[in-house]
């Protein structure tokens, strides 16, 4: 297991915040209760930016889940950002204790990304994926177009998406990360055949959620 790169600096302050109170702290009452608060938050700090070791084995045809979590949507919706027509909406939650970086679902080319600030709804409130914070990815290979959607949640302030448009990625390599619980929808074209379930725990770049 490793530690995820956006999770440097927070770790980082509060390891300088641990140290800066043993040396000024004096009352050995007070300095019990701070420490075992900040310890508390650094423990919470590097589970939240554990990144586990993963064997990735994708094939083509297959689309992957993008996350860690828990299927909370699958329906046919109209996706009005950039395909402007119907498509099949399959939304995973991740709670503060889910792995939270992102992988690409299927290989291809970006052909679309944009970022979009917003409110900070939970991430389990249907209006979460248009108003809330976001970035969304689009991935195009010969058989399939998807739209990819990180979306922040109550917790979370900071997306941050790797894509850039009209570069080539691979299944299961990283998009990027969404710091302290958020959601990821995937927008997929009709006809698509879903084998996720709702309520369905499924893992980044392991758990297929459809095929094409």
């Amino acid at each position: 297991m490793k530690i995820h790169k956006e999770g440097y600096k927070i770790l980082r302050n509060q390891s300088l915040f641990i140290i800066i109170t043993v040396l000024v702290v004096k009352s050995g009452f007070i300095l019990n209760i701070l420490l075992s608060l900040e310890f508390i938050l650094l423990i919470l700090s590097l589970n939240f930016f554990r990144i586990p070791e993963r064997i990735f084995e994708y094939k083509d045809g297959l689309i992957y889940s993008p996350c860690d979590g828990k299927v909370v949507v699958i329906e046919e919706t109209k996706e009005n950002e950039y395909f402007k027509d119907n498509k099949i909406q399959v939304s995973i939650f991740m709670s503060p204790l889910n792995i939270h970086n992102n992988l690409y679902p299927i290989s291809g080319i970006i052909k679309y990304t944009k970022y979009h600030h917003g409110k900070f709804l939970v991430a389990w409130n249907p209006k979460s994926s248009t108003d809330n914070e976001r970035s969304t990815v689009v991935i195009k290979n010969k058989k399939i177009e998807i739209l990819c959607r990180q979306i922040a949640g109550a917790v979370a302030r900071r997306i941050v998406t790797y894509a850039k448009e009209n570069i080539s990625v691979s299944a299961c390599e990283e998009l990027g990360f969404i710091k302290f619980g958020s959601r990821v929808d995937v927008f997929l074209p009709k006809g698509t055949k879903v084998i996720a379930k709702l309520n369905q725990k499924v893992k980044g770049g392991l758990s297929v959620i459809a095929e094409y």
